[in-house]
């Protein structure tokens, strides 16, 4: 009965120690994932606090490396987070260079968005704040990172663009250059005089100060459709006045016609009764 006894409260002792051992190392694993967690934070703020003292560090740089910081301290969490449960660091890696392979091939889209924001931010197709359409989308470049393009709608909406898809598609920039060329086209009847109506049109841009005289404004007759006389104007603005200066020209020019008798055609429809 003593020799029972004895071994019952040996394995008692040995469980309390293996249990005791197991609930240290949780802890100690949960405090340097908070820990890390908070480290890997702070260092990415920091990263965009002293590149933001640096004029010659572009932001869009600066929140890349910025995630990449903070990506690399979690990898270094995780790694000490695994050794804490007595997880051997060289079998570690031995076993990542043996799945990396089949990781890959898993992860072909996860790893091309990578590959994607690497050339995103070193060739710079666009940068924050650029107003752009990429992989179908248009909006503000409010994020990059590793992954992902965040972009932000002129009606408050946050689209979420992989890189992969916006590198693999045509990109079309619209804020990277400082002027724009607004072009509009305006129909005028065919009982209309063309040169009046030019001369109206060319009266409101003369009048609007946003439209620069270099490059010269230019108004010509590009099309005689089958109801209207078509007149194109093409004038440069500063990039942020283009939108401005198209809906002004869209409005004015419309009431100008009414003022001076200018007729702006609409497509008619004629209808025959054929009488039995």
């Amino acid at each position: 009965m003593e020799q029972l006894l004895s071994d019952n409260q040996a394995l008692i002792d040995q469980v309390t120690e293996i249990v005791m051992d197991g609930g240290v190392n949780v802890v100690l694993a949960l405090g340097i994932l908070i820990v890390g967690y908070m480290i890997a934070g702070g260092v990415k703020r920091a990263v965009l606090r002293m590149s933001s003292k640096n004029p010659r560090i572009d932001r869009t740089l600066a929140t890349f490396f910025a995630s990449m910081a903070r990506y690399g301290i979690l990898l270094v969490v995780f790694i000490a987070v695994l050794n804490r449960f007595g997880v051997e660091t060289t079998s570690l890696v031995a076993a990542i260079g043996a799945a990396a392979f089949a990781v890959g091939l898993a992860l072909q889209g996860t790893l091309g968005n990578v590959a994607a924001g690497v050339m995103l931010v070193f060739f710079r197709p666009y940068s924050l704040g650029d107003f752009v359409e990429v992989g179908g989308v248009s909006g503000t470049v409010a994020d990059i990172n590793l992954f992902t393009t965040e972009l932000n709608t002129p009606d408050n909406k946050t689209i979420i663009v992989p890189n992969g898809q916006a590198w693999g598609n045509v990109i079309t920039n619209f804020s990277v250059k400082p002027t724009r060329r607004v072009d509009i086209t305006f129909g005028i009847s065919y009982d209309d005089d063309i040169n009046k109506a030019m001369d109206v049109i060319r009266a409101h841009y003369d009048a609007d100060e946003r439209v620069l005289k270099d490059p010269e404004f230019f108004l010509g007759v590009i099309a005689h459709n089958s109801s209207s006389i078509d007149i194109v104007t093409r004038a440069w603005v500063n990039t942020p006045d283009y939108w401005p200066v198209y809906f002004d020209a869209m409005k004015g020019i419309k009431e100008a016609f009414d003022a001076n008798d200018i007729e702006i055609p609409y497509p008619h429809q004629v209808e025959i009764q054929k009488k039995g």
